[in-house]
């Protein structure tokens, strides 16, 4: 009696947990349906940066005073605000420019680089906004984090940059770890570098490389034919044998690639002996500096802490809304490198 009841039962449980599978399916089709449908848009997310800072100093600060002290601070503060407000309003109400008072921003960049500067379609979204409304004496920080990439990808994110010098918008980069080959390749159209004293600087050089399996094919008796029009449509191929025609082909491709970027490293700094730096090696940002590839060996932090006793500090970034799909994915990766982090730590010692 009592196992035909748990039967049942296990029965019911199992038909309910079908059912509910089979409703989230459904519900994440449709969804998933919508939003291939629909265009995805990203959209700037703005942070006041001079906010945030005196938020945090103001929280250690008060952490050092007494109660009455704070309620003092809290009183001096309170009345402050009342009589900038009261201020303020007597101005507009006289006709008085206000805009005139404002402190010049100083609008705040992020770009982590890859191998295709994947990025840089976030930067040109968030550059366009700056360039429009932009005032004098506005200026432009971008903390970038590149060890270099594609030619292509890298060319048209300095090209991105270029857009602020034309429309005489000062430019800082600020390397704290990185901006080596491609990512020099941006920070060197700026007005003045700013380093860390470990980054990585420079790497100005071009590097291609293709495994060829040709022999390894042909013992094998596998052919590979490789058909083009025009000689050199196809100098090196990872199939097909190469010739020493177009390896030499190959190589003054990358020659002419390297003295394009020479020219434009030397073109927006002249005073940098583009030569001596020119052999694809890098530095650290202490002998970048005695090299003329950076200005100033300075972390980002610092720099934000000093420019804004004098300008309003705006975080600018472009984020894209993701699907549910990407979420889900996204956290399935994470939980995947943390469960293999963790791993690793606990087998450190068996590893070593």
């Amino acid at each position: 009696m009592w196992s035909d009841i748990f039967v049942g039962y296990g029965v019911f449980i199992l038909e309910v947990i079908t059912l509910l599978l089979v409703v989230a399916a459904v519900v994440a089709m449709i969804i998933a349906m919508k939003q291939k449908k629909a265009h995805l848009h990203g959209e700037l997310v703005i942070t006041d940066l001079s906010k945030e800072f005196e938020e945090n100093s103001k929280i250690l600060s008060n952490f050092h005073l007494s109660e009455d002290e704070l309620k003092e601070a809290e009183k001096a503060e309170k009345k402050a605000e009342k009589a900038k407000a009261k201020a303020l309003k007597a101005q507009r109400k006289n006709g008085q420019d206000t805009e005139s008072e404002r402190k010049p921003s100083l609008y705040v960049l992020h770009f982590k680089g890859d191998i295709s500067a994947s990025e840089t379609a976030a930067l040109r979204e968030e550059i366009s906004a700056i360039v429009q409304v932009a005032k004098p004496n506005d200026e432009v920080l971008l903390c970038l984090e590149s060890p270099g990439g594609v030619v292509h990808g890298y060319g048209l994110a300095a090209s991105q940059l270029m857009r602020l010098k034309q429309h005489n918008i000062k430019l800082t980069v600020a390397v704290d770890k990185v901006a080596a080959s491609g990512g020099y390749m941006m920070a060197c159209v700026a007005d003045k570098i700013v380093s860390a004293p470990f980054a990585i600087i420079g790497s100005i050089g071009v590097v291609a490389q293709i495994p060829n399996i040709h022999r390894l094919l042909k013992k094998h008796d596998v052919d590979v034919d490789v058909m083009t029009a025009g000689e050199y449509k196809r100098t090196v191929t990872m199939l097909g044998e190469n010739t020493e025609k177009g390896k030499q082909k190959f190589q003054q491709e990358l020659e002419e690639t390297h003295q394009l970027f020479k020219q434009f490293v030397s073109q927006n700094r002249p005073h940098l002996d583009v030569e001596q730096v020119a052999t694809g090696e890098h530095w650290f940002g202490q002998q970048a500096l005695h090299l003329n590839l950076v200005d100033e060996i300075m972390t980002s932090d610092d720099l934000l802490l000093q420019v804004m006793k004098e300008k309003q500090l705006v975080g600018v970034k472009y984020v894209v809304k993701k699907s549910l799909l990407q979420k889900v994915g996204k956290q399935a990766e994470e939980s995947a490198d943390n469960i293999a982090l963790r791993w690793l730590k606990k087998n450190e010692r068996t590893l070593m």
